[in-house]
């Protein structure tokens, strides 16, 4: 049996394509994510082409059409038009399936020409890189020269790889199931904390609040990998970073607030939401209870619907509830007004600025100690 150029033991083939599927990881989050999709970072020529090549040779994917459907994707995110949202298509469908999913979408003439522009047109993206089957071919004789027969087994992997980890996992789990720092208008969550083999991506709900941010982590305890080697790229000269999420500052002890308390409000948007739900979670609980105890028909899920929805989106037992909770309709009516402050865009910075020192006003004299506390927090935001 022909065993290729290398004969290498059994853990040399694993280790290989350990390394090998891990820089085709790379290649999409550093290359096709944060470059081509955001716009969060430029590259060297130099890098910039290596990760095409790679990308061809080991995925067959064009840049135009995966950042074309990508920013579909942040466009019409949870929507009937998202390309692979498993909040409408269902997990198991996007998790097994996402591969096909984004081959349709990728047949999308409308979705290319609209999303796909400012991605490289050049003669060798034309010629050859748009040539799918040409590069995954190559690779598969390349594979079967080195290893010999089982080197068709490493290229199986690395054509499963991306498949399942980027168009299954990431584009399913997380928009699924997993932990949320922050809360957008979508279902994006943050995987786990660590995560070696998809350089960065499982920091999905990081990524969805700042978007255009070339670093995933947020947190202390998170690990972004793809960050890490934008930095060792920028040390060579080989990147430049653009934009990363801006720090939350507070000027402690501001008991009014100006344009810079609504720019910052506005700019953390959904950290603020977040933070809102957790401080008035327990408020929310302990008057559910008290409901209860009254005979009013409730369930355990009504907290995060109050501190997660808009009134059109609650079933009719939740509007009962907050008719004879005073607590509760005070809780849910100011996350409401909260919200429109960043959909007004109609009105002056002067205007926002009155109906934000107005919002902090009312809460403080709410009588609702953790309304009070978040109020008088989101005044120092600077």
């Amino acid at each position: 049996m022909f065993t290729g150029v290398l004969d290498l033991p059994w853990w040399g083939y694993v280790i290989h394509t350990l390394i090998v599927t891990h820089i085709t990881i790379a290649s999409v989050t550093i290359y096709l994510h944060r470059c081509q999709a955001h716009r969060a970072l430029d590259l060297h020529p130099l890098a910039s082409h290596f990760f095409r090549f790679w990308l061809w040779l080991t995925t067959g994917m064009v840049t135009k059409t995966w950042t074309a459907i990508h920013r579909k994707h942040h466009a019409r995110c949870e929507t009937a038009e998202d390309p692979h949202s498993p909040q409408i298509l269902g997990i198991r469908k996007v998790l097994w399936e996402g591969a096909e999913l984004y081959r349709k979408e990728g047949r999308n003439a409308e979705t290319l020409e609209k999303y796909g522009r400012g991605t490289p047109d050049d003669w060798v993206e034309r010629n050859l890189y748009s040539h799918d089957r040409l590069g995954i071919g190559s690779l598969l004789v390349v594979n079967f020269v080195l290893f010999g027969f089982i080197g068709i087994t490493v290229w199986a992997v690395q054509m499963l790889w991306i498949p399942f980890f980027a168009a299954g996992v990431i584009n399913g789990i997380g928009h699924w199931w997993g932990y949320r720092n922050f809360q957008p208008e979508d279902a994006s969550t943050n995987i786990v904390p660590w995560g070696v083999l998809i350089g960065g991506e499982e920091l999905h709900n990081n990524h969805h609040a700042y978007a255009s941010s070339a670093r995933f982590s947020i947190r202390w305890y998170e690990f972004d990998i793809g960050w890490y080697y934008i930095l060792a790229m920028r040390a060579l000269g080989l990147a430049r970073v653009k934009k990363v999420a801006p720090a939350i500052r507070l000027a402690t002890g501001k008991t009014r607030c100006d344009f810079a308390t609504l720019q910052a409000v506005i700019t953390h948007r959904y950290d603020v939401l977040a933070r809102y739900a957790r401080s008035l979670r327990r408020t929310c609980v302990e008057e559910i209870r008290s409901l209860e105890a009254s005979a009013v028909t409730v369930d355990s899920a009504m907290p995060r619907r109050l501190l997660h929805m808009d009134a059109a989106a609650l079933p009719p037992s939740d509007h009962h509830a907050l008719s004879k909770s005073a607590v509760l309709a005070t809780v849910f009516q100011m996350r409401q007004e909260l919200t429109a402050l960043w959909q007004r865009s109609s009105l002056t910075k002067e205007q926002l600025v009155r109906q934000l020192e107005d919002w902090c006003a009312r809460a403080e004299a709410s009588g609702i100690a953790a309304l009070e506390e978040f109020s008088r927090r989101l005044r120092c935001y600077a």
